[in-house]
């Protein structure tokens, strides 16, 4: 039941997409025409600086990782940078992404259970981080163009997102508390175990892999912005950046089958808030989509040269 609702979710999103994107005539043509102005003229500049960020991003998560693992055991920065892209390759087309746990496990040599716990706590760390800054984003959507004119529903809106950010830490500051909750319902016993790691982290440590997460967050948000500047998206820059916030929350809170299914979800939560902005759809989905290209595809395809299977045929065929 909970795989074929994920894959209408899916379905649903793409369906919607598509009739408020590629519905109307000549869409496809003008789609073309924008990118070819956009690759190469003037919006190249900013697609080269967002391209030069993508090891900053996924450098900052094996740091982050790496501050994980040397917890479960002594390990290098070259090995966790190299379990991050093996973990985003096998996690490319693998549910809920489970790949990425395999892939960031077998460059362990001890404690694999407990790094399945590591991996959860450096994966909500990012939640986190998303959460925190897709409220105050969302919030501004609320306010400005739903509740514009009803004070006292404004105040209870602002309200329940300084609850909902403040219970967002409790799992990772008192994750004893998690452990607790796990144990009342029997089909969630199972992962104890692995997540029983979480309460030996020092609160230092802690503080460090959020302030990562931070960081990469920003990361993303800006080549987002630089993505929306080559396609010539403008505008006032706070209310692009709650924009930006705002459709990476949307995108966390719905269950992707995989980073396939990804594409969908974000663009239109994409096209939606920037469209209360007065942006046009098109320029907006082109940003959202070469995100999705250089952040995940791109690197997911040149993890494929670090996969061990594919390494070992690659010996093989040389020693032959």
């Amino acid at each position: 039941m909970v795989f074929w609702s994920k894959i209408g979710v899916t379905l649903l999103t793409l369906g919607l997409l598509y009739n408020s994107i590629f519905a109307t005539p000549d869409t496809a043509a003008a789609w073309r025409h924008l990118l070819a102005t956009t690759l190469s003229g003037a919006g190249r500049g900013p697609v080269l600086l967002a391209l030069a960020l993508v090891p900053a991003n996924w450098g900052l998560e094996a740091w982050k990782w790496y501050r994980l693992a040397r917890h479960l055991e002594p390990v290098t920065f070259g090995r966790s940078f190299r379990a991050v892209l093996v973990g985003l390759t096998l996690g490319f087309a693998t549910p809920n992404r489970v790949g990425d746990y395999a892939g960031r496990i077998i460059e362990l040599k001890s404690r694999r259970v407990s790094a399945l716990g590591a991996v959860f706590l450096g994966r909500y760390c990012q939640l986190v981080a998303t959460v925190l800054a897709g409220v105050a984003g969302l919030l501004y959507f609320v306010l400005k163009f739903y509740l514009n004119g009803y004070p006292a529903a404004g105040v209870g809106v602002v309200a329940s997102a300084v609850v909902l950010s403040g219970l967002v830490l409790v799992p990772l500051y008192r994750s004893q508390l998690l452990l607790a909750a796990l144990g009342l319902w029997r089909p969630l016993r199972r992962f104890r175990p692995a997540l029983a790691i979480m309460p030996t982290y020092p609160a230092r440590a802690l503080h460090a892999v959020l302030a990562i997460s931070g960081l990469r967050y920003a990361v993303f948000c800006a080549q987002f912005m630089l993505l929306l500047a080559a396609y010539g998206v403008g505008g006032p820059l706070g209310p692009g950046l709650a924009a930006v916030a705002g459709t990476f929350f949307l995108k966390s809170l719905v269950p992707s089958l995989n980073a396939l299914a990804d594409v969908g979800v974000r663009e239109l939560s994409a096209t939606h808030l920037f469209g209360l902005l007065g942006q046009p759809a098109l320029p907006v989905l082109s940003a959202s989509l070469s995100l999705w290209v250089i952040n995940i595809a791109l690197p997911s395809a040149a993890g494929l040269l670090l996969v061990p299977g594919l390494r070992v045929l690659r010996e093989k065929r040389a020693a032959k």
